[in-house]
């Protein structure tokens, strides 16, 4: 999964570098000149927050201002304490000024603060089910793995076409991670957070079917 920020490519790419340890992540900020002109860069704060929005810190970044020459990697160095965020997924976001103009910028790569073992959903399941969106592909569900930071749902359509995908357990939405579709071969799948061992019911909603595909857990 690649860790460069889309939000101002034109100008000045912006990635994060980090390596999560037990008890803090640790890394940088990458800045880089994406065209042929020196850019001036003012980060003014920086945080940590949840993928579905529920809450977010600050990591304690100071305000910087930095020349940026093209094709040169200048870094920010950042250091915060995870002990103190519940399990999740999360990802950073900065407050940012590029020649004056602000921008938010949310580097994509992400980090997971485990859930309890005891508590997560673990296995994997064979679906083979079927199903045909109305004047559209026919979608063939194959598989889903259940892991203890993430769930995986495989499926193909024929012909191949990207549809969007909900995943839901005992009824309650499971937070996309990554959504991955190959035209050639018309398989996708979709990545989200965990299903609970007290969840014992996916609920597989891709755009188009009549009726969405329930499924039972092990």
């Amino acid at each position: 999964m690649s860790d460069v920020t889309d939000a101002v490519p034109e100008r000045v790419s912006i990635r994060a570098s980090f390596e999560r340890f037990p008890a803090t992540v640790k890394g940088a900020f990458v800045l880089r000149g994406a065209d042929r002109d020196p850019h001036q860069v003012r980060i003014d704060a920086a945080r940590v927050r949840e993928i579905s929005g529920r809450s977010a810190a600050p990591i304690g970044l100071d305000p910087v201002t930095l020349d940026v020459a093209p094709n040169l990697d200048l870094f920010v160095p950042f250091e915060f304490g995870i002990t103190e965020l519940t399990a999740g997924w999360y990802g950073l976001e900065c407050d940012v000024a590029i020649d004056g103009d602000p921008e938010k910028v949310r580097p994509p790569k992400r980090f997971a603060v485990p859930w309890p073992r005891a508590t997560v959903r673990r296995g994997s399941v064979t679906v083979n089910k079927n199903a045909r969106i109305e004047n559209g592909p026919r979608v063939h569900v194959e598989q889903v793995e259940c892991g203890g930071e993430s769930i995986r749902v495989t499926y193909t359509t024929t012909p191949p076409e990207a549809l969007p995908v909900q995943l839901a357990a005992d009824g309650s939405a499971l937070t996309v991670l990554d959504s991955e579709f190959d035209m050639e071969s018309g398989r996708g799948r979709v990545t989200a957070y965990p299903v609970m061992r007290t969840q014992s019911t996916l609920t597989i909603d891709i755009r188009g079917l009549p009726t969405p595909i329930q499924l039972d857990l092990p």
